[in-house]
Parts: C-alpha cells; structure tokens; sequence
C-alpha cells in the first residue's frame, strides 16, 4: 500500500453533524492505524451557502473530540492552501482541457432558460436526451461559441456524460458497485461565476492532494459516476483513490436518515457541539454542551457501523486505533440509539479521574453563582456522586445540597410519625456532634445507631428525617457521607433549622 492519506472536507454551511463527525473519526481512525496522514480541507466553493463563523467551529468540533488533523487551514503543509475557494485559479484550467478533450462542454442556458424548462417538463434533467435542443457548444456553431465566449457572455461548464454505458468501480464497504449512465444528467463542473461545484473541485483537490482513500457517507454514492469518469477523463484513473462509502446514521426507528429535526423533536442533540446561526440568532444544542465527554462521544460514534472484536464497547481513542479496520464497517444503516449514548457517557463519567472532571465542574458551579469551595472539599463531593452522573451538567442536581442549606423540606413522609422522643434523640445528637467536630462517616454512624438504641428507637424512623434535615429530600448518597462531607458545624446548624421548620 501507498502512503495513506485521507482526508475531511465539510463545507462550512452550519452545524458539524454527528455523521460529518463519524466520517472524520473513520478517516482519522484509518490514517493513524496505517501511520498515515488526516488532512482537513474545506469545501466552500459554493459561497450562497458559506456561514460566517461555521469553519472555526468545524476546526473546535474536530479538536474537541481529539481529532487533530496532519495538515489544514490551520496547520499548513505542503499542499496549501486547504480552503477550496483559495484555490479557484487552479480548477478552470482543468475544465478547460475537459472541453478541449470533449468531455465537457460550455453552457450558456441562463437561469430563466433552465426555469422554462423545468415548467415544461417534469423532473427536468440536463443531459444526453435534450443537450442539443439546449443553448450550449454541442449545439451552437463554432462561431457562435467564439463570439459568445469573446463577448463574455455568463456560461457553466458541464461534464458530457456517455450514453449508454455503465460506470463500475470496487467499494472498500459494498464490493461491485455500478450505474447506468443514462440515468446521471450532464453536473456542471465549473460555475459562471468560476468557482467549480463539489464534482470537479474533489477529483482535481484528491488528486493534486495525493489522497489515497475517500470516506464519505453514502449519500455521496449517486456522485461517484461522475467523479469516476472525470479520473478517467483528466487522465488520472491510475491514480484514483480507494472508496470507501459508509452507512447512515438512521433514525431511532430506523426510517431514514437522522437529522437536526429529527433530534428537535426527540429531544436529543444531533451536532457536536452548541451551533448559533450568525443570521437567525437560533440556537442548535451539541453534545459537549449537554454534558458528554468528548471520549464517550467518539466512542459512541465508532460503534455506529463499526464494530471491534467480541462484545467490547469501551473504547479509548488508542484502542480504536488498534482494532479499525474496514471490513468491519457495516454494509447497513446504523440506528441512533440516545440511551445508549447517555449510556456511553455514564460509563466514561464514572471511570474518568478527578483531574478530568474538576475543571468542567468548578465552571458548572461558577454558571450557578456558587463560591468555588477548597480542592479538597470539592473532590470529597465529586467522589460521592460521581457513578450517579449521566451528564456533566447533571452534578448540580445531585450536589447542590453540598454547597448551599435546603430551601425547602419534603417532610411529608416523616410529620406523621413525629414525636418528642424523635425530637430528644436529635438534641443528644446534636450534643454528640458538639464534641465531636472530626468524626468519620464511620463514627457518626455508629454514635447514630447507639443514641437510637439507648433511645428504644428504630434506626429506620431516624435515617429518613436525618436525610431529610441535611439535603432536604429522599435523594443523595450515603446519609453518613453526606454527613461527614459536610462536617460536624454544618450538620448542627441543618438540624436545628429543620427541627424549626418541622415543629411549626
């Protein structure tokens, strides 16, 4: 095998899709498991779609998830530059010799033309049935074409497809793949305003870029007829990459494709990373800002029409490394499967150290206006309710008792069943708690326990209304751990406040 290199070209038109994300990992995932090269290009030539902003967010998306590319818009390298509209001047000459060599010709239909057209006649294609009848080369004169072009009049290049004949090639994923060339209409090539569409503009970039195998969705597939003749036709068929045409990510239900709707509606996020429409000032959610760890995304992502050996589904990035390989790239759609994805998270959240974890939690309490408290305190609290995460953004809820007094009490399970006594033994606690400022979980619950026994109570009608005074409400950890994380001080000073609040 030749020196791989592969490459991710998304067009800078919005959102980064978790299956633009998926196709980037597999090209990442190849070129780092053969010691090869992950080049990111961008693909904006077709400017009415260009977003300001949405290339920069393509880069972070792709360093959040660990996806660094080798060469780029922002790390140069010996084939720049990496931005298709950088590089319009090098895509006309290309064209050109297409037209010389008669594989394309000059269109010169305006828009209105191609409009009349299409009111005429349904599902209008421009193609070998009715290129004659149209304003272009193949059916002008050579003077006429002479003048047109000398007078400057607006025009496209279009690829002239054959008729009559089936286009084949070898799909890494699908084997054997073909297509009827009756069936693809002429694709402009290079627009009037001389910016080349996607069809010329990848073969001639892959080419002169030395890409060795292309990854891409299998949307793409209904292009290849025309990306293949063209590496034919520009005389490059020799060097022709390898394809490889992944699987959809589908729908939950598995009909169709999965898109932003789809996650408005279901409730789940469908991009990378939160995307803010420049134009609209409409927000998008993404992954990361929902609370997922960039290392669970990936993994997720890997393990939709990919799958390693045996019954593994934990992942690191290294590991993927290791185990990629195409044949184990799935022919059909990958569901998406969002409790499995929290599921991923979950497991990535549980194992991850303390380090890992801080940093994304001291900003959650900042978001929350809490005083960030000392290093200690704080990883004692993120070790209690760590395996209870499912989300990042999930600590609050089970921590804030940590940080701030209840504001309210759910006492309605313990009012009841109150009485005196119950009040006694919480005063002789209290005095406990007086002396012993440094007790342990341990301690506290021991001391516990013998106070109720000295009391003739049972330790199931005290632990309820204890946690209750501490957190306000049937939830949280351990109740001792609770206790010994708050310490002795904070413990009297919750009682007492319940107490008040429960003898009203």
């Amino acid at each position: 095998m030749s020196k791989v290199r592969v490459r991710f070209a998304p067009s800078p038109t919005g959102g980064l899709h978790l299956g633009g994300v998926r196709t980037a990992l597999f090209n990442y995932l190849f070129a780092k498991k053969h010691q090869g090269d992950f080049i990111l290009r961008i693909e904006d030539t077709d400017q009415s779609r260009y977003v300001a902003g949405a290339e920069q967010y393509i880069i972070d998306c792709l360093q959040w998830c660990g996806l660094n590319p080798s060469e780029g818009p922002v790390q140069g390298g010996d084939f720049v530059p990496y931005r298709q509209s950088e590089r319009k001047a090098i895509y006309r000459r290309y064209a050109e010799q297409l037209v010389k060599d008669g594989y394309a010709y000059y269109a010169f239909d305006t828009a209105a033309d191609l409009e009349a057209q299409r009111e005429q006649i349904p599902n209008f294609r421009y193609g070998h049935e009715n290129r004659q009848t149209l304003r272009n080369s193949l059916s002008l004169s050579v003077d006429e074409v002479e003048q047109l072009l000398k007078q400057g009049s607006p025009h496209v290049i279009r690829i002239k497809m054959p008729s009559d004949e089936t286009v084949t090639f070898h799909d890494l994923i699908r084997g054997k793949v073909s297509f009827e060339t009756n069936l693809v209409d002429d694709k402009v090539l290079l627009k009037a305003d001389g910016m080349p569409t996607y069809h010329l503009a990848v073969v001639v970039d892959d080419y002169l870029m030395k890409i060795s195998h292309v990854f891409r969705g299998e949307e793409w597939l209904p292009s290849s007829p025309v990306h293949i003749l063209l590496w034919d036709y520009l005389g490059w068929k020799e060097q022709m990459p390898e394809w490889v045409h992944l699987p959809l990510i589908l729908k939950p239900d598995g009909h169709g494709k999965l898109s932003k709707r789809d996650g408005d509606r279901l409730g789940f996020p469908v991009y990378a990373m939160n995307w803010k429409d420049p134009k609209t000032g409409d927000l998008t959610k993404g992954f990361r800002e929902m609370g997922f760890l960039p290392e669970a995304f990936v993994n997720m992502l890997a393990l939709l029409g990919w799958h390693g050996h045996g019954d593994q589904e934990l992942y690191s990035l290294a590991k993927l490394v290791d185990q990629f390989s195409i044949d184990r790239i799935s022919k059909a759609g990958a569901k998406f499967d969002f409790e499995k994805a929290k599921w991923f998270n979950h497991q990535y959240i549980r194992q991850a150290s303390l380090s890992e974890l801080k940093p994304q939690i001291v900003t959650c309490l900042k978001e929350k206006g809490i005083i960030v408290p000392k290093d200690h305190y704080l990883e004692q609290v993120i070790t209690l309710v760590q395996d209870r995460l499912i989300f990042l953004q999930d600590f609050w809820d089970q921590s804030f008792f940590f940080f701030e007094q209840p504001k309210v009490y759910d006492f309605a399970a313990v009012k009841t069943n109150w009485t005196n006594h119950k009040f006694d033994f919480f005063e002789k606690y209290i005095a406990y708690l007086e002396k012993s400022t440094s007790a342990n979980a341990q301690e506290l619950e021991t001391a516990f326990k013998s106070i109720a026994a000295e009391q003739g109570l049972k330790i199931g009608e005290l632990m309820l209304p204890l946690r209750i005074m501490l957190v306000g409400g049937k939830f949280g950890p351990g109740v001792f751990d609770i206790a010994h994380t708050l310490g002795a001080v904070e413990m009297i000073s919750r009682i007492k406040r319940a107490i008040s609040e429960l003898t009203k």
